[in-house]
């Protein structure tokens, strides 16, 4: 059985059905998905249906990310932030025309079961964005810090590799776990189209909300299965990938 975690889908459901065929999914196969299910090209409610009815087959793990939680507030009474609306909002509220009120009740169960973290028995943490407790997710304070924080990847990737993780400079927030996966912050913007580790740290992000791809690593072989670039898969939308990189990094 293999175990893939799946970036940042953003309502590209062509990238989503494209790569599971690329990555030749079976039954078999474990799937665990780093959120942000939503916002961005046209097939955000047509993704979550996708992957309600996915979930039935496979073992799927869904991790809640930042858009989630915004498309959880606007399923639970129907208000939408300012911030989610500037931020693809507007596209999920019109791709949920035509579902019905049963379906969006379905929908917002889906989202409130969604999990803010997974640890696996083999001490590997898979989380949206990050987290800042020296002593690990569970001393957090904040939940939203598991869908915002961006200071986790920002560390993994600026550090010297050579720093022995008993040394005292290695950060205290890396040793208490063997791996880490995360989502949220495009590898787009690092110049890469692929996941990108740094220590113990991979980020599988690689910017479908854009003009990226959307990838699965296979968290035994590393081995990585991605869809084409989504511009190619929604030739005549714009989904996210008009604005600003640095603007959404900045959100």
């Amino acid at each position: 059985m293999r175990t893939l975690a799946v970036g940042d889908i953003h309502g590209g459901l062509k990238g989503l059905e494209e790569l599971l065929t690329s990555a030749k999914i079976s039954a078999e196969d474990r799937l665990i998905f780093m959120g942000d299910y939503v916002d961005g090209w046209s097939e955000s409610a047509q993704t979550v249906q996708y992957l309600i009815e996915l979930s039935k087959t496979n073992e799927c793990i869904f991790i809640k990310g930042n858009h989630d939680a915004w498309c959880e507030t606007w399923l639970r009474n129907k208000k939408a932030q300012k911030v989610w609306l500037e931020h693809g909002g507007e596209g999920t509220i019109k791709s949920y025309s035509s579902f019905s009120k049963d379906d969006k009740r379905r929908h917002l169960e889906f989202f409130e079961q969604m999990k803010y973290f997974h640890l696996d028995g083999q001490n590997r943490l898979f989380i949206h964005a990050g987290f800042t407790s020296l002593h690990g997710v569970t001393e957090e304070n904040s939940k939203s810090t598991f869908y915002y924080d961006r200071t986790l990847w920002e560390m993994a990737i600026t550090m010297d590799k050579n720093i022995d993780e008993n040394s005292p400079f290695y950060p205290k927030r890396l040793t208490h776990y063997n791996e880490i996966y995360i989502g949220h912050t495009p590898t787009l913007n690092f110049n890469s189209d692929m996941p990108m580790n740094g220590v113990n740290v991979w980020n599988v992000d690689t910017g479908a909300a854009f003009y990226g791809k959307l990838s699965a690593m296979d968290i035994h072989s590393k081995e990585v299965f991605q869809s084409k670039v989504l511009m190619e898969l929604y030739p005549d939308e714009t989904g996210r990938n008009q604005q600003s990189l640095n603007d959404i990094l900045g959100k």
